[in-house]
C-alpha cells in the first residue's frame, strides 16, 4: 500500500491507524507554501489512550524481556523503511523543504540504516555483568549488575530533521526493551506518520509498543512531560522548551534526556589554510538552511587576517543561491516556516542594529517571491558579546569574529551558554587536537574529520542538554541500572 495514499495521515495507537478526536490540520511545502494534504490532530484523550496502551504493553507483555523480539522487530522495521524510501524521500523533501542531496545521508537514509546498529547492540549487549565476589559488613556476597529497561518513554521531537531524530529516538528506546510514545512537531507530522503506517502494516511489533501520536498543539506533547504513567522524557529542541520539560518532568521525578540549542564555534588558528577553513565554515553553515542545532554558526579567525576570512566566507555563501529543495545540486532550501523565517530576518535586523554589516545575504531572495527563503548571510564586525553571536537563529547566517591567538580562540568558544559542537582547523594537527581538548562541546571536527556516526555519542555541555543520543551510551541512557547481592556460600 503507498504511504499517505489520501493525503491524510492517522495517529498509531495501540498497533492501529486511527484518525485524530481533534480532526485534522493542514501541512505546508516550506519551498511554495502550498498545502499539501492534512494530518490527524490529536488531542489529550488521544494522547492519554496512548499512554495508556504504552504502560500496558510494557507491563503486561514480554516485550522488555524479550530481546529476540525486539531485534526481529527493528529489523523489520528497517527493512520495510527501506523498502519505501523513495516515497519517504518525497514527503521529506516537500514537507520539510530539505535538499534532495541530503536524504542520502543524515535526512534519511543514514537513520535508517543505523537502526542495523541498535538492533546489533541489544542482540549483543550484556545485559548482566557479575562484579564477582565480595564482603561487605563482612557477609560474603556475589553480585550482579543488571541492565533493564526505564519503562514508557516519551519522545518529543522537533522538524529540522525529521527521520534522524525521530529514529535516534526509536531505535535505542525500542531496543532496550521500553515502550514508546513519539510526538513529532506539528510542522512535520507526515515524516513521523508514514512511519507509523510502516510499522503497522510491515511489522511485528506488538500493540501498544510504539505508539506516534500528531498534533497541532503543543500542551498534547506537553503531557508527556506531566503523565505519571511515562518513566522517561526523551526530548529534542530548544533550550527554552527543554526547560519547560525539565520543570514539568520534575512533578513525577522521571528521567529525563534533552538534546538541546547550540551556538557552535569553527576555530580557525593562524597557521591554517585560511581560505579553505572559511570556505567550508560557510557551506556548512548554509546547508539545509542553517537549521541544525550542531552546525558551526561562529566563524573565529585570527585578527591580522579578518577582512580576508569574511571575504572568503562571504564569497562561498554568495555563491550558494537558496533554491528548490528538489533540485539535486540545491544546497540551501527553504526555513521551515513563515514564523521561522521572520525570526531570522529579526536577528538580521539586530545584527544592523548592533553595529554589525552584511558581507552577503542580509535578507529574502530577490527571486524568490514564494516559499519561506533566507540568503545565506554573513556577519562582520561584531564581536562575541553581540547577540547574533551568542543566541542561536537556526538559518544560514554566519557571525565573523575576531580572535588573538589560540588562547583567545578556545576563550571565544567557550564564551556561550552551549556547550554542543566545535570544529578546529589548523596546518599542525596535534596543536589542533590540543586546543580540541580545551573546547567545552560534546562533539569536536578537527581538520575536516567527522564525529557524526552511529556508534558515536552526540550530545552538549551545559545549556545544550543533559545525556547522549546515539552510540553505546545513547543506547544506555534508555536503561537503569539494578544491583543484585546473593548470599555466597
Amino acid at each position: 500500500m503507498a504511504l499517505l495514499a489520501d493525503r491524510e495521515s492517522r495517529l498509531l495507537i495501540d498497533g492501529k491507524l486511527v484518525t485524530g478526536s481533534a480532526g485534522t490540520f493542514p501541512t505546508i511545502n516550506p519551498a511554495t507554501e502550498e498545502v499539501l494534504g492534512v494530518a490527524a490532530d490529536a488531542d489529550a484523550t488521544d494522547m492519554g489512550r496512548a499512554i495508556e496502551a504504552a504502560r500496558r504493553a510494557f507491563d503486561d507483555t514480554d516485550w522488555s524481556t524479550n530481546t529476540e523480539l525486539r531485534v526481529r522487530c527493528i529489523r523489520q522495521l528497517r527493512d520495510a523503511l527501506r523498502e519505501h524510501a523513495e516515497e519517504l524521500r518525497e514527503i521529506t523533501i516537500a514537507e520539510v523543504g530539505a535538499p534532495r542531496m541530503l536524504t542520502s545521508g543524515a535526512q534519511l537514509e543514514g537513520p535508517i540504516d543505523d537502526l542495523s546498529f541498535c538492533a546489533d547492540t541489544a542482540e549483543n549487549y550484556e545485559w548482566k555483568t557479575d562484579l564477582g565476589h565480595a564482603t561487605p559488613q563482612g557477609i560474603p556476597t556475589r553480585r550482579t549488575l543488571a541492565r533493564e529497561a526505564v519503562g514508557v518513554v516519551g519522545a518529543i521531537t522537533p522538524w529540522n530533521f525529521p527521520h534522524q531524530i525521530n529514529l535516534a529516538k526509536v531505535g535505542p528506546a525500542l531496543a532496550a526493551g521500553n515502550t514508546l510514545v513519539l510526538k513529532p512537531a506539528p510542522d512535520t507530522p507526515w515524516c513521523a506518520a508514514a512511519v507509523g503506517q510502516i510499522i503497522a502494516e510491515h511489522t511485528d511489533f506488538p500493540p501498544g509498543v510504539i505508539n506516534i501520536v500528531t498534533s497541532n498543539d503543543h500542551a498534547v506533547g506537553a503531557l508527556l512531560s506531566k503523565d505519571a504513567r511515562v518513566d522517561m522524557v526523551s526530548f529534542t529542541g530548544s533550550t527554552a522548551t527543554g526547560r519547560a520539560v525539565m520543570a514539568d518532568a520534575a512533578a513525577t521525578i522521571k528521567k529525563v534526556f534533552l538534546e538541546l540549542g547550540g551556538k557552535s564555534a569553527f576555530l580557525v588558528l593562524d597557521d591554517a589554510d585560511l581560505a579553505g577553513a572559511c570556505s567550508m565554515s560557510a557551506f556548512t553553515a548554509s546547508m539545509h538552511a542553517g537549521q541544525g542545532c550542531a552546525i558551526t554558526t561562529r566563524l573565529v579567525v585570527p585578527r591580522a587576517r579578518y577582512d580576508e576570512a569574511v571575504a572568503a566566507a562571504a564569497a562561498t555563501m554568495a555563491s550558494i543561491k537558496p533554491g528548490d529543495p528538489n533540485d539535486n545540486t540545491t544546497v540551501c532550501g527553504p526555513v521551515i516556516s513563515e514564523r521561522q523565517r521572520d525570526r531570522i530576518q529579526g536577528y538580521l535586523d539586530l545584527a544592523v542594529e548592533e553595529g554589525g554589516t552584511f558581507a552577503c545575504g542580509g535578507g529574502r531572495p530577490a527571486d524568490r517571491d514564494r516559499g519561506f527563503f533566507i540568503e545565506p548571510t554573513v556577519i562582520a564586525g561584531l564581536d562575541n558579546s553581540a547577540r547574533v553571536a551568542r543566541e542561536e537563529i537556526f538559518g544560514p547566517v554566519l557571525t565573523v569574529i575576531a580572535h588573538d591567538g589560540d588562547d583567545d580562540a578556545v576563550r571565544i568558544a567557550n564564551d556561550s551558554p552551549y556547550g554542543l559542537s566545535g570544529t578546529v582547523f589548523s596546518g599542525d594537527d596535534e596543536r589542533a587536537a590540543r586546543v580540541a581538548d580545551r573546547l567545552r562541546v560534546g562533539t569536536v571536527n578537527v581538520n575536516g574529520g567527522v564525529w557524526y556516526a552511529a556508534d558515536a555519542p552526540f550530545g552538549g555541555y551545559k545549556q545544550s542538554g543533559i545525556g547522549r543520543e546515539m552510540g553505546l551510551a545513547g543506547f544506555e541512557e534508555y536503561t537503569e541500572i539494578k544491583v543484585i547481592a546473593t548470599l555466597a556460600n
